[in-house]
């Protein structure tokens, strides 16, 4: 197991049961990514219909191994348009949130799933459930934008 990144010390068990997610501390809501990195995957919209489709190609600052963001603090430098999620603004970003998503799951009043971090303790329970992207990404300087529908996937669920 590696080492977890998102540090979930101290906060209180079931926190994200009770605590509406605009009353989360910023710990709390960095916490409930489960580091399936499929926020870091390029989607296409279809613009008739507005259906998000997930692709398979990654962000380049995307690390297909950890499914994290090589430079998260300062990811803004390389990918400007790369969006910070908040409480405030979930709503206009849920269009596109993958179905597992726990940002999601709890906007919509549903559970976390039993492979998530916060239930299951450690941050390899998603890779091993299968819901993660580790292992089936390309880059997307290997891609051409015109090529991305070749990379459309069925999300994980």
């Amino acid at each position: 197991m590696k080492r977890d990144p998102i540090d979930r010390s101290g906060l209180r068990p079931g926190y994200w049961e009770d605590t509406p997610l605009d009353r989360m501390t910023t710990r709390e809501w960095e916490a409930l990514c489960d580091g399936c990195g499929k926020c870091c995957m390029n989607k296409l919209e279809d613009e008739e219909t507005g259906e998000v489709a997930l692709t398979r190609v990654a962000c380049r600052l995307f690390d297909d191994d950890t499914c994290r963001c090589s430079q998260y603090p300062i990811r803004h430098q390389f990918v400007p348009e790369c969006i910070s999620l908040r409480p405030h603004d979930i709503d206009k970003h849920m269009y596109w949130l993958p179905q597992t998503c726990a940002y999601r799951l709890l906007r919509e009043g549903r559970k976390l799933y039993d492979w998530h971090p916060l239930i299951s303790g450690t941050p390899d329970s998603v890779h091993r459930a299968g819901v993660s992207m580790r292992g089936m990404t390309v880059p997307e300087f290997e891609v051409g934008e015109d090529d991305w529908e070749d990379h459309i996937i069925e999300e994980p669920t």
